[in-house]
């Protein structure tokens, strides 16, 4: 009898549905590489989308979920952000970002990421799945990396450990909000007001870090060059060695460049390095959109909800540029990037809804912070749309996702269900409760 009960307990274990593998009936599916498709389904086995459809027949050793009512929209990816980086912004010891030295381009995101940060479930409850974590530096950080927001480790979360190379373009930091009045000295020396450098301090300063920037980029060339003749003793260098996918051009640079003049200066460089930019934090993208579509250059937005970039500026002008962008046929992205706390990401879906307010199309909004954010990072083949053979990175919600009042009521990375108990969430019921 015992040697029965043995054989008989894998086996009923084994016609478990795999929690990885469902269907969604009867929900309205959007999934991003089309129209929206009302009384649809989805189908996952194995954690990957093999079904997408109307009138699809169930399969008998699947769960059913029921989605009458409900909507189902690919999950959200931040673009840019620290997220999984940073747990308390007061206590250095929890900061991850940022590392000695102006060039680190051997440098992994997703090798300081704790995975068991507070943050993350914070940021999945907003209905985000996926993000492009960032190192910072003062000229190059490191590698940015593609993550998914659930796992116990880092090789667990990984989708594109190096998705590229965080950069910081020079500028000339003469000037400040609020007004910089420069030296009148004839010899372009002395400080301006509040102590800030004069113009031409400044610019002499720009000059000399945009010269070492590219000679850094010529020492990777001549490197290449020598372990390609590959010499009696070549000695390794992992700081040059972690640019040859960059001089080749296998890998994007995303460069940080907000004003109009680093951007079109950051475009410049690009042109004459040869190599794959982004461009990040471009706030004045929209006074550039010729030369960026002439280069082919997807752009990463920051926050839509901030000031505008000078008191020159339109009140407006933050809010407007991801129109101007889609009205140019530019690929954009949002990113939460780096906020006031590292939290910022959670209210990724608003900014895009705030963007539609002043013009941005609904359904482009919603493919800016899934679609685009995947085909950018060169993902696309893998998230950011409802298709088969993607991972099933789902969220099912009873509203639209970028309006504040919609709740997700489910949510699946890689087609495994997701807590959404966060701390953020329990702090809320439990001071909601109090006696």
């Amino acid at each position: 009898m015992k040697s029965i009960l043995f054989w008989l307990i894998p086996i009923a274990l084994s016609a478990a549905p795999a929690d990885d593998s469902f269907m969604i009936k009867g929900a309205t599916v959007h999934t991003m590489a089309g129209a929206e498709m009302q009384n649809g389904s989805v189908i996952v086995r194995n954690g990957k989308i093999i079904g997408v459809g109307k009138n699809l027949a169930v399969p008998k050793d699947l769960k059913v979920i029921d989605g009458k009512g409900m909507h189902v929209y690919p999950g959200m990816v931040d673009a840019a952000t620290e997220v999984g980086l940073i747990e308390v912004n007061s206590v250095r010891e929890s900061l991850d970002t940022t590392e000695i030295g102006k060039y680190n381009p051997q440098l992994v995101a997703l090798t300081a990421v704790n995975p068991s940060s507070e943050h993350i479930p914070v940021t999945r409850y907003s209905g985000i799945t996926t993000v492009a974590t960032m190192p910072e530096g003062q000229v190059i950080g490191g590698q940015i990396s593609l993550m998914h927001l659930d796992g116990w480790t880092t090789d667990e979360m990984g989708i594109k450990p190096r998705a590229g190379l965080q950069m910081r373009m020079p500028v000339i930091a003469a000037g400040g909000r609020g007004g910089f009045v420069a030296s009148d000295s004839s010899d372009g020396g002395g400080g301006g007001a509040f102590g800030r450098p004069s113009f031409a301090e400044a610019k002499r300063n720009y000059d000399k870090e945009l010269a070492e920037l590219s000679e850094f980029f010529e020492s990777a060339r001549r490197y290449k060059q020598a372990k390609d003749a590959k010499p009696a003793g070549f000695k390794p260098d992992l700081k040059l060695e972690a640019m040859i996918p960059i001089i080749e051009g296998k890998e994007p640079v995303m460069v940080t460049a907000v004003k109009e003049r680093e951007i079109r200066e950051a475009i410049a460089f690009s042109d004459k390095q040869k190599i794959k930019i982004i461009l990040c934090d471009a706030g004045e993208a929209n006074k550039v959109t010729k030369e960026i579509k002439e280069h082919n250059i997807p752009v990463i937005l920051g926050p839509v909800l901030e000031l505008p970039s000078s008191e020159d500026a339109a009140y407006d002008s933050p809010f407007t540029v991801a129109a101007d962008l889609h009205k140019a046929g530019i690929l954009f992205s949002l990113g939460s990037l780096r906020g006031k706390t590292n939290v910022d990401s959670r209210n990724l879906p608003f900014q895009a809804g705030q963007a539609v307010a002043f013009g941005l199309p609904p359904e482009e909004a919603m493919k800016a912070i899934t679609k685009n954010a995947a085909d950018i990072w060169g993902v696309g083949d893998q998230i950011g749309t409802i298709e088969e053979g993607k991972w099933a990175d789902l969220m099912v919600t009873d509203g639209n996702p970028l309006e504040a009042q919609t709740n997700i009521r489910q949510l699946f990375i890689k087609g495994k269900p997701v807590d959404l108990s966060n701390k953020q969430r329990d702090l809320y019921e439990k001071y909601l409760n109090r006696p």
